[in-house]
């Protein structure tokens, strides 16, 4: 089979992403967050679980630093505002307590590289220095237009370890999937040219506020309206959950994803097995909390999620390492 089903499949929901999140930005970013925001996690814990080795073996460095700065990094992030408070607070202190948290995001990133790098099969990365110290210098010169910029590309992560699998699992489909990467620009200049004299979105309350917020209305470069920042997160991170809840379970798992045969650690002994089952059965439950919380405090729940979400966005990182 060629990947045409694929390029059509991906590129419907491109072209619906867009078009919803042009014309109700705000509902639709509401919408997504409550359908899909807890079972892509989940999704994307159990693809990982099937991707990981049974045991670390000469890799578990490698695994240990990973953990260590996906728990330090994400229980960080959210003390930050403290931190400010406790220090000062004037804007020039936050600045540098936000760039002092990218460089330990980098500098986890980059020892990760390192690590990979010289391990089978090996990789000579020693051009990604200069790219490194360049980003570190961006992290401190524009430390929040940085930390917005790690919103926007975050949902293209999926993107990328789709392409990984698709070389790994579905050779014959990754041109046409290169092609829809090549089509994807285009989807979205047309989203902002539908939107190039949009007036801000209203801010009637603490809700509509944050959305925009996270979207980056605060930080944005004079001109940008917060209606194509919303409307474009709203784009990106809709294509994002439809490849974790639809394209990667479809092309990358072996088994159905309640099925635990296909993970190595579950093969290892009973106990093993039990233990994974104990915790995808919590992250299921933790899905269905999370409907639960959408349904009765929508803002507060949104918050609590996004703090909590930093820890799927980090996994990512040693994951896609490892992959390349």
């Amino acid at each position: 089979m060629n990947g045409v089903p694929l390029f059509a499949g991906l590129s419907v929901l491109a072209v619906g992403a867009a078009l919803l999140a042009g014309w109700l930005p705000l509902t639709f970013s509401i919408v997504t967050v409550f359908l899909f925001a807890g079972p892509h996690n989940w999704l994307e814990a159990r693809y990982f679980l099937e991707r990981l080795p049974a045991r670390a073996g000469k890799l578990f460095p490698f695994f240990a630093v990973s953990a260590v700065g996906v728990v330090v990094l994400t229980a960080s992030y959210p003390l930050l505002p403290a931190l400010i408070e406790i220090v000062g607070g004037d804007d020039d202190t936050a600045a540098a307590i936000l760039a002092l948290w990218n460089s330990a995001f980098l500098g986890w990133i980059g020892v990760l590289a390192f690590m990979r790098a010289n391990t089978n099969p090996r990789r000579d990365w020693s051009g990604l220095v200069p790219l490194g110290f360049l980003l570190l210098a961006a992290a401190w010169w524009k430390p929040y237009h940085f930390s917005l910029a790690l919103v926007y590309l975050h949902p293209l992560m999926a993107l990328w370890i789709l392409d990984r699998e698709l070389g790994r699992s579905r050779p014959q489909w990754r041109t046409a999937y290169r092609l829809f990467l090549a089509v994807l620009p285009l989807v979205l200049f047309g989203l902002w040219w539908h939107l190039r004299d949009a007036p801000p979105l209203p801010a009637n309350d603490s809700l509509m506020l944050r959305i925009a917020q996270h979207a980056g209305s605060d930080w944005a470069f004079p001109g940008v309206s917060s209606h194509v920042l919303v409307a474009t997160h709203t784009c990106l991170e809709m294509i994002h959950y439809g490849v974790w809840v639809l394209v990667i379970p479809l092309v990358g798992m072996r088994r159905a994803p309640w099925k635990l045969d296909a993970i190595p650690s579950a093969r290892r002994s009973f106990a093993w097995k039990r233990g994974i089952a104990a915790m995808l059965m919590l992250g299921a439950a933790v899905c269905t909390a999370l409907w639960m919380g959408f349904a009765t405090d929508y803002l507060t729940t949104r918050d609590i999620y996004f703090a909590v979400a930093t820890a799927h966005v980090l996994a990512e990182v040693p994951f896609l390492l490892r992959a390349l």
